[in-house]
């Protein structure tokens, strides 16, 4: 799966499982469709994690467009308030930088 949005906060990094690293950021994908002769505009977001190499957390700044091919999971809980709870999260294999970061040299 794939799908192409812009980066709405730096990424974060996090240990997690003894040595392991996880890069978490969150996505926005816009949809502009027309309904009624009127143009629309719907924005998605999504949290990312990507596994493979925490140094490419430095590149994806907010604001950046990025092309990302991986998975979806979604996951639904009961929170302590007693109310449902629900979240869909997309796990990176490859990313594409498709605008310059502020960090790139």
């Amino acid at each position: 799966m794939e799908i192409t949005g812009r980066v709405v906060a730096n990424a974060t990094t996090k240990q997690v499982k003894g040595d392991r690293t996880v890069t978490d950021f969150r996505v926005a994908i816009n949809h502009t469709y027309v309904t009624g002769g009127e143009k629309r505009e719907e924005t998605t977001y999504v949290d990312c994690s990507y596994w493979r190499n925490e140094k490419l957390a430095l590149y994806l700044t907010k604001g950046l467009l990025v092309q990302i091919y991986g998975h979806m999971s979604a996951s639904a809980w009961v929170n302590k308030e007693g109310n449902a709870q629900a979240n869909l999260s997309f796990h990176a294999n490859e990313i594409t930088l498709l605008s310059k970061s502020d960090k790139a040299n």
